[in-house]
């Protein structure tokens, strides 16, 4: 691991790092997403063809009953008793983030409020490449399901034998997904975003995948919604020479193994230094000199994991404020929120930390904002209205509050 000090220049770099990449990237995007758009499923024929090397046509994109059926044959059985468990986990932690409508009254009938709604049709993305992210469907589906989304649709891309990781089916399936479709990359983004004769258009858009997935979402928001920009995944650790030093080594290690992985040490401590670059290339060491110093940089580099190991966590959460998740202590590992505490995993990434939040049951909830005046009431503001229209010079406006004072003539 590379060694910098918290006030080098490199450590500014690395605070700033890249979400998105080269110009080369969003142009190839660009065309299929267009491509998508304008000729619906013949071009997810084309790209299904030319990027994961098998021939669909459009009837066989849709999974089948059958298909699902046959994905229980293929699954270990102590599988269905684990996702039980996380289940009650995750809808243990949403079902608390729930919101109900509200509205106030004052004396003149005054009355203000919100409607909360949920999204009517979302869209995840779950990648699946050499290995199924079998994790993800739960961790994208549950909060949806638990806001009240009415149609939540899945998409991911079919192996070399046109179909999809047996696990992800049955997943799905028992976390009741109305509809799972055999595509895959940037063209089931642009096929969700506008809709194609056989995949239906949604509203949002959510779920990890590659830079071109994500390439392909950060075009087509405003068509629709989306979770986030997301980048590699990465992790924190803030450590010192109390801590595990076993603990620490395994935790970078596991945050390496994903592919472009960034794990990152801030310590005080060069005895954990040296004992770290022994064991581990991948990554960062960043030295400070004390614990402000080790604050500072984790709020700077606003992490999609932190983890803080060192005796009292707890201390340093209070002064924490830019952190997707943040795991405390030593028998807090990453791995613990990845697969099994509640929250979900999808969290932001690249320093997006500072303004994006973990995916929760309000990014699938609208808001209606409801306000209601009675004639008294609007008499009260009236004045206020005409010399707020006659400074922005909108006299029309002001008329709309005029007429409703207005005598009828005869």
């Amino acid at each position: 691991m590379k060694v910098i000090k918290f006030s080098s220049k490199a450590f500014s770099l690395l605070c700033d790092r890249s979400l998105i990449g080269k110009r080369r990237l969003e142009e190839n995007v660009k065309g299929i997403v267009q491509d998508v758009r304008l000729y619906g499923d013949d071009a997810l024929v084309k790209y299904t063809r030319r990027f994961d090397r098998v021939k669909l046509l459009p009837k066989h994109f849709r999974v089948s009953e059958a298909e699902t059926n046959g994905a229980y044959q293929n699954i270990d059985s102590e599988f269905i008793s684990i996702l039980k468990v996380v289940i009650a986990n995750i809808e243990k932690f949403y079902s608390r983030q729930l919101k109900k409508s509200w509205s106030i009254k004052d004396e003149d009938q005054t009355s203000l409020g919100e409607i909360y709604r949920p999204i009517e049709k979302v869209g995840v993305y779950i990648p699946s490449g050499t290995v199924p992210l079998v994790s993800s469907v739960y961790m994208t589906v549950l909060p949806a399901r638990i806001a009240g989304v009415k149609k939540i649709i899945l998409v991911s891309p079919p192996n070399e034998h046109g179909t999809i990781n047996p696990y992800i089916l049955v997943v799905a399936n028992l976390l009741k997904v109305d509809e799972i479709y055999k595509i895959g990359g940037a063209q089931a983004i642009a096929a969700l975003a506008f809709g194609t004769k056989t995949v239906p258009k949604v509203d949002k858009i959510v779920g990890p995948g590659n830079k071109y997935v994500t390439e392909a979402k950060r075009q087509v928001f405003g068509y629709v919604d989306i979770d986030m920009i997301a980048g590699p995944s990465e992790v924190v650790i803030i450590a010192n020479q109390n801590s595990n030093v076993d603990f620490v080594i395994s935790d970078l290690k596991s945050q390496a193994e994903h592919a472009k992985g960034l794990p990152i040490l801030v310590t005080t401590s060069k005895s954990l230094i040296k004992a770290i670059r022994k064991e581990i290339e991948q990554g960062f060491i960043v030295y400070v000199k004390n614990f402000d110093e080790a604050i500072e940089a984790s709020n700077r580099l606003a992490p999609e994991h932190l983890q803080i190991m060192v005796k009292n966590p707890k201390k340093i959460l209070k002064r924490i404020t830019n952190a997707g998740a943040v795991f405390l202590g030593p028998y807090s590992p990453v791995s613990v929120g990845d697969y099994i505490a509640g929250p979900s995993h999808v969290l932001p990434t690249s320093g997006t930390a500072r303004f994006f939040s973990g995916l929760c049951v309000n990014d699938f909830i609208k808001t209606t904002h409801v306000i209601s005046y009675s004639k008294k009431s609007l008499e009260k503001v009236r004045r206020s209205i005409e010399k707020l229209t006659s400074l922005e010079g909108l006299p029309r406006h002001a008329d709309s509050i005029k007429v409703r004072f207005q005598e009828k003539k005869d």
